[in-house]
């Protein structure tokens, strides 16, 4: 039995160590994301109806209610959601994530991520930038007019750009980054700034006006938040694969939806296991507080379950005046998850840890064991929706979560007959 679990997480493993992530385009959700229609909107997190959504989620879908032009008010946009009439399903469930809210709908924009390695795909909106957006919740007319302008200028410069310049190796540039400063969640200055030299030049090649193409790198330069929205599905397309390995005891899937947290397990495939999310423990921007912070939420933990972000703060010392702690606490974060994970990442490495891979491989078994929680950082959303981002923090998933996991895993074991 022991050689049979070891096997199939060494096939994991080796997923995650031979993925070739890859941006490959870009399209529209509606004709992109499998599944995807007019009167369905995505979300982050595991399944969550509208009775249980949190204030953040619930704003971002009366935003896409109103961008898709559903609904003319958030009072309409609100009647809409609890009428039965829209449906509700995980980006999980579609190859997508999305950050925070995670909201999607059939008209926006979505990168293409392809893992060349083994052919899957995976999609995500792009990033709108900080501040008063809808991921975060707000609705306001600014929100929806930037949404807008995301679909009709941003895109299709993009795009064409894209074309141009050709398909860019993300395992590439997240390694680049990796050794820059950036953990490639919540710092992402030097993924962004490398991936804008990759396109700059085929930007300005494009057909768009001068103004357009200005106005394009004018914000991807102001929004460091840029290549989250590519980090994310390049670690999700790393991690679908290893949800068809039986008997594997490794998390493939951590996300939230700002009401519960759910981990997907590879042994027991598409199963959730959920509890109640938890608050953040962060820094606030002025004038909020913990009391004003919404239970955790957001797909963007994909980059913890691949072994990003939290787990490699140590090589984005810099991340601590962001998410709060100090730069020796970036480095505990860090060495303390090698206590749950099977190995090091042959490709992505921290050199103020003498370049050692990152923790790689989250083994619910060693989770138990050791009741080391992984460790997460992220942004903080208000509890009521229209608000937006009030701060940033780390936070970590609820040992309920693994233990159910853990509980299923030895079912599944006893029933293939592998435990006595």
């Amino acid at each position: 039995m022991t050689d049979i679990i070891a096997e199939a997480n060494q096939k994991a493993l080796e997923i995650i160590q031979n993925a070739q992530p890859t941006l490959v385009g870009l399209g529209i959700a509606g004709d992109t994301l499998p599944g995807m229609r007019k009167d369905l909107i995505l979300h982050a997190g595991p399944p969550v109806t509208w009775e249980k959504m949190s204030g953040p989620l619930r704003g971002a879908v009366m935003g896409g209610l109103i961008y898709e032009g559903l609904a003319q008010t958030p009072e309409e946009a609100a009647e809409l959601a609890a009428s039965g009439k829209i449906s509700f399903d995980p980006c999980h469930h579609h190859d997508a994530v999305g950050p925070m809210a995670g909201v999607v709908t059939a008209s926006m924009p979505v990168w293409i991520i392809e893992n060349k390695a083994y052919g899957n795909r995976a999609y995500c909106t792009m990033n709108e930038g900080l501040g008063k957006v809808l991921r975060m919740g707000a609705f306001g007319e600014s929100v929806i007019q930037h949404l807008r302008w995301m679909e009709q200028t941003l895109y299709p410069v993009l795009k064409e750009a894209l074309e141009i310049h050709g398909e860019i190796d993300l395992r590439n540039l997240i390694a680049q980054a990796l050794q820059m400063g950036d953990e490639v969640h919540n710092r992402n200055k030097a993924t962004t700034s490398l991936f804008i030299r990759e396109m700059a030049p085929s930007i300005i090649k494009t057909g768009a006006s001068q103004e357009d193409k200005v106005a394009v790198l004018e914000f991807l330069n102001s929004n460091d938040h840029t290549a989250l929205n590519l980090s994310m599905p390049a670690a999700k397309a790393t991690l679908d694969p290893v949800g068809k390995v039986k008997h594997a005891s490794v998390v493939y899937t951590m996300a939230r939806n700002g009401t519960e947290f759910g981990i997907r397990v590879a042994a027991t495939g598409d199963r959730w296991f959920t509890a109640p999310a938890e608050i953040i423990d962060g820094l606030y921007f002025p004038g909020f507080t913990m009391e004003d912070a919404n239970p955790d939420i957001g797909d963007s933990c994909i980059t913890e379950t691949m072994g990003i972000g939290g787990f490699a703060m140590a090589t984005a010392p810099a991340i601590v005046q962001f998410v709060g702690g100090t730069p020796q606490d970036a480095i505990n974060y860090t060495k303390s998850m090698y206590e749950i994970t099977l190995a090091e990442h042959p490709i992505y490495k921290m050199p103020s840890m003498n370049f050692r891979g990152t923790p790689t491989g989250i083994d619910i078994r060693s989770v138990i064991e050791t009741q080391i929680r992984p460790v997460i950082n992220t942004g903080i959303a208000h509890k009521d929706p229209g608000i937006g981002q009030v701060g940033a923090g780390v936070v970590r998933p609820p040992m309920a979560c693994f233990e159910q996991a853990l509980e299923a895993y030895v079912e599944l074991l006893e029933a293939d007959g592998l435990l006595e």
